[in-house]
């Protein structure tokens, strides 16, 4: 944004421009000194992959946080097995339901959603800043029975909801917290597990056609 832009632009390459399309110099300075701005703490990872106990129905969302010993406390541990240990607190996301892929997530999550609002945007910035350090892909996998929705059937999701009458705001194709709200009431209200998760099933349980 231009006010964004007059704020934390950065001349890195000191040529005297602030120029974020033709300067890789000034482009990444300027998204580091947004990270800054925004609290981006470097003691702290933006997250990790996690195991969830089986049959897991305790809080989720990355607001919901809560210190690494508790989450211990309720059966999760790393990614690896290992015990989970570090003195701050993370929220649970589920990108893809309790079924799918979980990860515990700091405030530097929150850092990288600010950027762009979207959790899978900042996750996949996330990952990719490990895989840069040399370290490998995500091992779950998302559920294969339930596969996820185009933008264009996100949006008509949005409109079903609307008109089944849960408040989400406006529909615009994005997923945020009032629609993943309504799509949990939506899938108790036809005998679905709540997931939050916009997919197949409660598209076509709602009428839509894939």
């Amino acid at each position: 944004m231009p006010s964004t832009y007059r704020r934390l632009a950065v001349d890195f390459d000191g040529d005297g421009h602030k120029d974020l399309v033709n300067s890789t110099e000034d482009a990444l300075a300027s998204t580091a000194n947004y990270l800054k701005k925004i609290s981006w703490n470097n003691s702290l990872p933006w997250g990790f992959e996690v195991i969830l106990p089986k049959n897991y129905r305790g809080p989720s969302g990355r607001k919901k946080r809560a210190s690494l010993a508790t989450w211990a406390k309720r059966g999760v541990t790393h990614i690896n097995g290992a015990r989970l240990k570090g003195n701050y607190s993370a929220g649970l996301l589920l990108p893809a339901g309790p079924t799918g892929p979980a990860f515990l997530v700091t405030r530097n999550f929150d850092a990288l959603y600010s950027y762009n609002v979207a959790e899978a945007y900042a996750l996949a910035i996330g990952h990719l800043s490990d895989r840069l350090r040399g370290h490998g892909p995500f091992e779950a996998t998302c559920p294969t029975d339930d596969p996820g929705l185009s933008r264009k059937q996100r949006l008509d999701l949005q409109k079903r909801l609307l008109a089944n009458g849960y408040q989400i705001g406006e529909a615009d194709g994005l997923i945020g917290p009032l629609t993943q709200d309504a799509i949990r009431k939506a899938e108790i209200r036809h005998g679905m597990t709540p997931t939050g998760r916009p997919g197949t099933k409660i598209y076509r349980a709602l009428g839509g056609r894939k």
